[in-house]
């Protein structure tokens, strides 16, 4: 029998956002946000993380085949976050806060089917705003 392991594919993007609850005022938005609520926006190079867990296949030696792993994260979530705006162009993240930790858990929306698909499954979404911001998702519990 085989032992699970876990193994990772990272991506990287940049994408512009603003944080701004259109139910606040501009000063409270400021004053929550800071510089994030920027009217002009503002934007991070994301690195995403994607971390999956699965049995190793005796005959090809991969619990999951990183090419697959890469052009899944390509389609479901670079094509549509790279140089984009995640308020106004990412149709996943429509009408939600673009905070990081959102982001991580609409990415893990994205991913979660297509990994289980191949017989593995979505492990950990880790995403890194910035070198010393980052958030993990583990999914829901």
């Amino acid at each position: 029998m085989s032992k699970p392991v876990f193994i990772t594919r990272r991506e990287r993007f940049n994408a512009a956002h603003k944080l701004y609850n259109e139910k606040w005022t501009e000063a409270k938005n400021l004053e929550i946000f800071g510089k994030c609520a920027n009217p002009n926006w503002h934007g991070h190079n994301y690195d995403l993380y994607v971390t999956v867990q699965g049995e190793v296949d005796p005959e090809t030696g991969y619990c999951m085949d990183l090419r697959f792993l890469s052009d899944l994260i390509e389609e479901k979530v670079i094509e549509k976050t790279d140089h984009k705006n995640l308020n106004l162009d990412v149709d996943f993240m429509r009408g939600k806060m673009a905070s990081t930790e959102n982001l991580a858990i609409a990415i893990w929306e994205q991913l979660e089917a297509g990994i289980a698909a191949k017989g593995c499954r979505l492990h950990c979404i880790r995403l890194e705003e910035t070198e010393n911001n980052f958030v993990e998702y583990y999914g829901a519990s």
